[in-house]
């Protein structure tokens, strides 16, 4: 094992590229530079010492090459600007100064430092080896595609480095779909993508096209419907109700496995909850605040992703594909009647749960489970399911409910669910009532037609319908409950850790249970422990408060009551639901 990791440590210090530059940030500075699949090393050698800075790959985002800018004219009093405050374009640009026939190459990267927050760096090379531009900037190019093909993580050989010195040249293959809801949250998120975003997509060098979603579903009948093959990911920026949209309209394709094969999903916070973003940021140890965005674009730029179990959950009316929580009861009530406030972003939450805490309400019902060491099985049949997503499950789910001997349960749109992220609870500026019924009738093809089908991989848990008491692999809870709240995911939103030990693909749901019983002291000690996941593990909440790994749940509330039940955030129908884990079932962007 030791002489493996020597031999790969020497792989990651072999030297692929080395010069001597002017380093114009460092003034008066002469640098070696070396160029390692580690990363950028910049050498200085004094007689005193030798000064190292090492640049990962894994922190660069990208680099461009550019010519130098014609000096604007200056009064003859003036000094000579200085080389560092050179202005630089691109040398298509009609702007250039003909008598510097350097290049330039600009490499961009976001350093992370000893306080947890990562620093924008900008290091320019100074290429003026030969005496004209073609020549400097044959060698600028050679390192600006390697390094391009470093980050991206493709092979590079020093027997293959004499070929880029000619006129290979690095070109960019992704092109990103982007669809932003500009009424996320507190209505920033267009420019959140446009301040902080597309700045990092443009050093990176990765085009894209961006649409603005209009009303509600837009975003879902958008994927349904277009070619998405043409682009290479879909990157959403919002909060999390858009990539809801986004993840059913999916699967609302009857090619839905190679879509959810080929084409990543990024995800940009932009919205109030932003649970997701902010778990992945988690899992991977990148700092979150107070620049959200900044973890999001680089997992955009870097290439990287990663599986993520997603969960089938069945109502009386509908199929759903979830990426981050079921709710019933308090969390869900917060985050349903807070819509009024969405103005205040995030805040809302805060402000909802003094005020559910003050009419603090329960709920009657049974909670079904099975524990996550127990495999689900259809008590028809005396055999044990897997959840390996193969070719052949590219078919309707209503086909699989009957095959199965299931009741047909067909998919369709609930009014409840129109109540999205797009809207608030007043009425709405953005669309009237009028407009929203004929988007509504125009998406579905007019009166009378009939409603898009959910496909994906079928089910592996005894119907909605059918009775649990009779199996041995299920649990039970009946009684009254403050909250039931499954959730797949470390945070539910930017300041809620919700499951300290979930990961993105644990093949695990995290029931959390609240009884009824518990005091309003303790449900307020419960609120506050969300923001650092301490309601996990005090043992104020002993016997009240449940934190379970499971792979199935269905809860079944009390006839004759009235609440709320939220799938990610979005209001369904008030009733039986029930949500089984599907593993690795599609893939997100990760830094």
């Amino acid at each position: 094992m030791d002489i493996q990791r020597d031999e790969h440590n020497q792989n990651l210090n072999q030297i692929l590229l080395e010069e001597t530059f002017y380093v114009l940030t460092k003034k008066n500075c002469i640098f070696k530079v070396r160029l390692t699949r580690r990363g950028l090393h910049l050498i200085k050698e004094t007689d005193q010492n030798l000064k190292e800075q090492v640049i990962p790959i894994r922190d660069i985002v990208g680099c461009r090459c550019l010519r130098s800018k014609k000096q604007s004219k200056r009064c003859v009093c003036q000094s000579i600007s200085r080389s560092n405050s050179l202005e630089v374009v691109e040398d298509t640009s009609g702007d250039l100064d003909l008598n510097d026939t350097s290049a330039y190459l600009y490499i961009y990267a976001y350093l992370f430092q000893e306080n947890k927050k990562r620093e924008r760096t900008i290091v320019t090379l100074r290429f003026r080896s030969f005496d004209k531009f073609e020549d400097n900037n044959r060698e600028a190019q050679r390192w600006r595609t390697i390094i391009k093909k470093l980050i991206k993580g493709e092979s590079v050989s020093t027997g293959n480095i004499a070929e880029f010195a000619t006129s290979h040249r690095h070109k960019e293959t992704r092109k990103l779909l982007v669809l932003c809801n500009p009424k996320s949250g507190a209505g920033r998120a267009k420019d959140i993508f446009r301040d902080k975003v597309i700045p990092v997509l443009e050093e990176a060098e990765i085009p894209f096209d961006l649409h603005l979603t209009k009303h509600a579903n837009y975003a879902r009948e958008f994927v349904r419907t277009s070619n998405l093959f043409q682009w290479t990911g879909i990157i959403t920026v919002g909060g999390d109700g858009i990539l809801y949209e986004v993840l059913n309209g999916l699967f609302e394709r009857s090619d839905w496995s190679e879509v959810v094969r080929t084409l990543p999903l990024g995800i940009v916070p932009g919205g109030s909850g932003n649970g997701l973003a902010r778990s992945i940021a988690h899992y991977y140890g990148e700092p979150y605040l107070p620049s959200p965005t900044l973890p999001a674009a680089l997992c955009i730029v870097r290439n990287h992703c990663a599986p993520m179990d997603l969960v089938r959950i069945e109502t009386t009316s509908q199929i759903i594909f979830s990426f981050l929580s079921v709710g019933w009861g308090l969390l869900s009530d917060i985050d349903i009647e807070s819509e009024k406030l969405r103005i205040l972003g995030g805040q809302r939450f805060t402000l909802w749960s003094i005020a559910r805490l003050i009419g603090l309400r329960s709920y009657g019902g049974k909670l079904w489970y099975l524990p996550a060491d127990q495999p689900a099985r259809d008590p028809k049949e005396n055999v044990t399911y897997s959840c390996n997503i193969g070719s052949n499950t590219d078919l309707a789910i209503d086909s699989n409910l009957e095959a199965k001997g299931r009741p047909r349960v067909d998919s369709w749109y609930s009014a409840n669910s129109k109540r999205s992220a797009y809207f608030s609870a007043t009425a709405s500026s953005y669309q009237s009532a009028a407009e929203e019924a004929a988007d509504s009738r125009e998406t579905n093809g007019g009166d009378g037609a009939e409603k898009p089908r959910t496909y994906g991989p079928a089910s592996q848990i005894p119907a909605l319908t059918a009775s649990l008491s009779d199996s041995d692999e299920w649990r039970c809870l009946a009684g009254r409950f403050v909250l039931v709240h499954a959730g797949y995911q470390s945070h539910l939103g930017g300041d809620f850790l919700f499951a300290p030990d979930a990961t993105l693909n644990d093949g695990r749901i995290w029931l959390l249970v609240v009884r009824a019983g518990a005091s309003r002291a303790q449900l307020l000690q419960f609120l506050l422990g969300l923001s650092s996941g301490a309601h996990a593990t005090t043992k104020t909440f002993e016997g009240l408060v449940q934190l379970m790994p499971v792979r199935a749940f269905r809860i079944e509330p009390d006839a004759g009551e009235d609440g709320c039940m939220t799938v990610d955030g979005e209001l369904v129908d008030y009733g039986p639901i029930q949500g089984e884990v599907f593993p690795s079932l599609c893939r997100v962007m990760v830094p």
